[in-house]
């Protein structure tokens, strides 16, 4: 079935969409309105475009859906806040079958409705006639719960560094996609649908997080944006990085025997888990699903910045054979 017409295709996508809890006026007017118990408002925006954030081939329009709403949730999870509403942009081209677009809004929906969030409004353009590739925007919106917004910027040295959530999965799945293959299907399907840790993030701010970030572009990437922006130096422990992150004997490890790749590097600069990073007073207790996996420190004579087992993290790299500290989008 192709695209008739922007109002069926309209309809037919939000039949789909879900109902967002704090929504006073859903889909259908000029502009949504959404309740702000909080009376203040936590935004994000992420934009996926086909070739480079993800493929048609590999994944289903479900799988992008989910994607694309995971990408925004885990950033408003990442400010100690919870995910109420979302926003959508779509650019496809004028042939894109109704029923893709229907897998869309149905993954985007089945990834925000456990907390009780929908798409509450949007719009649909056919893109150029020379185009042939979909540009997803999404926009989230969140609510801090009567919480202190927990910014990159508030980790001070003698805090401890933590983790929640998986690093390296969805690195690795995409390393078995580019080579044809299609398991194990764990790690594909870690790179096709990731699985933030949603509830980590407020659960965090509720225990006073100093600071706190999404690892959407590799681990040692985004602890160095916190750690600039705090001024400090984060020194990560591999063996607890690899306790938390690798299982004895997991697919990471079956992969990076198949694939003669050091599983670590992956851990270490893979992208698109959307784990979250964050640093507390060394006497905290740390909420479920958290685990420490470094510490903080002043920089001395050093630029702030991450280092791993007390090494510069571009030596580590190099270890581990990783070309770059972070991810690059099919770049």
């Amino acid at each position: 079935m192709r695209v008739v017409g922007e109002f069926g295709v309209i309809a037919r996508v939000l039949a789909r969409a879900g109902t967002a809890a704090a929504a006073e006026v859903g889909p259908g007017d000029d502009a949504a309105v959404v309740r702000a118990a909080d009376g203040r408002v936590v935004v994000t925006t992420d934009v996926l475009v086909e070739g480079r954030h993800f493929r048609r081939d590999w994944s289903t329009a479900e799988d992008i859906g989910h994607k694309a709403a995971a990408a925004n949730l885990a950033d408003v999870a990442a400010m100690g806040a919870t995910t109420t509403a979302l926003v959508v942009g779509l650019a496809c081209p004028p042939d894109t079958p109704t029923s893709w677009l229907e897998g869309i809004a149905s993954g985007l929906a089945a990834e925000c409705a456990p907390m009780g969030a929908a798409v509450v409004g949007g719009d649909t353009v056919a893109s150029s006639p020379d185009s042939t590739g979909v540009v997803l925007s999404v926009t989230a919106l969140g609510d801090l719960g009567g919480r202190a917004p927990v910014r990159r910027s508030g980790a001070r040295a003698g805090q401890v560094v933590a983790l929640a959530g998986k690093l390296g999965w969805s690195a690795a799945g995409l390393a078995v996609l580019r080579r044809g293959f299609t398991s194990p299907h764990s790690v594909v399907a870690a790179h096709r649908r990731p699985t933030p840790p949603y509830a980590a993030g407020p659960a965090a701010a509720d225990v006073r997080a100093s600071a706190m970030c999404d690892v959407s572009d590799g681990l040692v990437a985004d602890a160095g944006h916190l750690a600039r922006d705090s001024g400090v130096v984060l020194d990560l422990d591999s063996a607890a990085l690899a306790q938390a992150c690798l299982e004895p004997v997991g697919p990471l490890q079956q992969v990076g025997s198949a694939l003669g790749v050091d599983p670590m590097a992956w851990v270490l600069t893979g992208g698109e888990d959307h784990a979250l990073l964050a640093t507390f007073p060394p006497n905290a207790v740390l909420p479920y699903g958290w685990s420490v996996i470094g510490s903080v420190r002043a920089p001395g004579r050093r630029e702030p910045g991450v280092r791993v087992d007390g090494k510069p993290a571009a030596d580590v790299l190099q270890a581990v054979g990783a070309e770059r500290p972070g991810h690059v989008h099919f770049g």
